[in-house]
């Protein structure tokens, strides 16, 4: 099971969690999930690491049925949320409670930015390369003219740059921070850096969701992704980047869904 948070923060005793692919994940819908990381960045105790989430795909089942540091890495997070319609599916199939639906967090973040704005809570916005950086959060800008960015930066960063910028979150104190570094790198940062994170509210991963917001990628049809196969629209997008990815990831995932789900 994921790691429990500490004490201090507000936690729903009543979020379910099923086993899907050797991952426990949690059984909300993607409303009740930004309703909860707006609830826990506005209610949580300050100090300590922030409430963590992150999410799994296919391509994560199959790392992580594969390499048990990398499943390790994913059990530190508080919550792991489901992005990826064939976990869906497979929760139907064989596990005691299904999935209510996919939670992508390219969907996610459109959800809780409309309710941060509507409260007043605030957002950092922490990955991908400068100019990608700097175009997704010029386009959340417009689309959200009163969401307050307490800040951006972009991804490649280390050494003294790094423990400058660390250091510069937690004082600017958002209520969620935004990590979009790919996996395993976010999952990393924060194992490394999260306890240095305690005014931040909620932290979560967020893999390529900048390049999503910024324009440069774009997501599949709707059928494609109701029948589970944004994966291969991804190919046809970047057929030299993503093609033995999942050549490669996909069997080892529908193993795991078949064989770890509960």
């Amino acid at each position: 099971m994921a790691q429990e948070p500490a004490a201090s923060a507000p936690w729903p005793p009543s979020v379910e969690r099923v086993t899907v692919g050797g991952l426990p994940i949690a059984v909300l819908d993607r409303n009740e999930t930004a309703r909860m990381m707006c609830d826990a960045a506005r209610a949580r105790v300050r100090g300590g690491r922030p409430l963590y989430l992150t999410s799994a795909n296919g391509e994560v089942l199959a790392r992580c049925w594969r390499d048990p540091q990398m499943r390790a890495l994913f059990l530190e997070a508080d919550q792991i949320a489901a992005d990826g319609q064939p976990m869906v599916t497979a929760s139907r199939l064989f596990c005691r409670m299904p999935l209510p639906e996919r939670v992508a967090t390219t969907d996610l973040f459109h959800d809780v930015a409309a309710l941060a704005e509507a409260e007043g809570l605030s957002f950092y916005m922490l990955g991908a390369s400068p100019d990608e950086n700097e175009r997704a959060v010029a386009a959340v800008r417009r689309q959200y003219p009163r969401l307050r960015i307490a800040g951006h930066y972009h991804g490649y960063l280390g050494g003294e740059e790094l423990e400058a910028k660390i250091a510069e979150i937690d004082a600017l104190a958002p209520d969620i921070l935004w990590l979009a570094m790919g996996v395993p790198s976010e999952q990393r940062f924060m194992r490394e850096h999260g306890d240095r994170l305690g005014r931040v509210g909620v932290v979560k991963t967020s893999g390529g969701l900048f390049n999503f917001l910024s324009g440069k990628n774009a997501r599949a049809p709707q059928w494609m992704q109701n029948a589970g196969l944004e994966w291969l629209w991804r190919i046809g997008q970047e057929p030299r980047r993503l093609f033995w990815r999942y050549f490669v990831t996909n069997p080892v995932a529908f193993y795991a869904m078949v064989r770890g789900s509960a």
